[in-house]
């Protein structure tokens, strides 16, 4: 097992929730944090209640890296509107979330990985970025090789999760259309995202 798998099972128990909706996420057996001292509970400042946010929100995103997520955070700030509604509409926008909306794979590190690997095409073009930046209208689909593979048939079959309604998905062809950007309210977290606290981590 990887760093990197070994460490999502542990993102739940350390946020306190079950961040992705999983029927399988530890948090459901043990909810309280790892380590000998996960038991004990402290009351969070404004500070740590920002960082728990943030920390909440690039977690569900993949770990997302300080780097990209601070950066994120600097170009939602120069589009015009809401900061914290750009933020989350950036992060919806990368391939690797659309891949996962789209319930190509299972979760969004399986998303990631099918990225990296080569395995997704955008309007028949393969495209092996997973922060690669999808627009309206954009074709995602899977490539020959992986339709039939069973993780990903298994993937477009779970009940835990349903395709939102700014993608449109078509399982028999193994392919889908990026419809618009989500608004905060469209976008179908699990748990209660508060992206205006992370705006306002970062804004210190």
């Amino acid at each position: 097992m990887t760093k990197r798998v070994a460490a999502k099972y542990k993102i739940d128990r350390r946020l306190g929730v079950n961040l992705w909706g999983r029927t399988k996420s530890p948090y459901s057996v043990r909810n309280y944090g790892p380590g000998q001292h996960g038991k004990q509970h402290s009351r969070l400042s404004d500070y740590g209640i920002q960082l728990h946010a943030k920390q909440m929100l690039k977690g569900y995103y993949g770990n997302i890296n300080e780097r990209q997520f601070r950066n994120l955070y600097k170009e939602a700030i120069r589009l015009h509107g809401d900061t914290s509604e750009n933020m989350v509409g950036l992060l919806e926008r990368r391939l690797d979330a659309v891949v996962y909306r789209l319930k190509f794979a299972a979760t969004v590190f399986a998303s990631r990985q099918l990225v990296n690997h080569g395995h997704i095409l955008v309007n028949g073009k393969r495209v092996n970025i997973p922060s690669y930046r999808v627009k309206s209208g954009d074709e995602i689909s899977v490539s020959e090789k992986m339709r039939t593979n069973a993780n990903v048939l298994i993937a477009t079959e779970l009940a835990e999760r349903a395709v939102p309604e700014y993608i449109e998905a078509d399982h028999k062809n193994m392919k889908g259309t990026f419809l618009r950007v989500p608004n905060l309210s469209d976008i179908p977290y699990p748990v209660h995202m508060e992206p205006n606290l992370v705006v306002e981590f970062y804004s210190r």
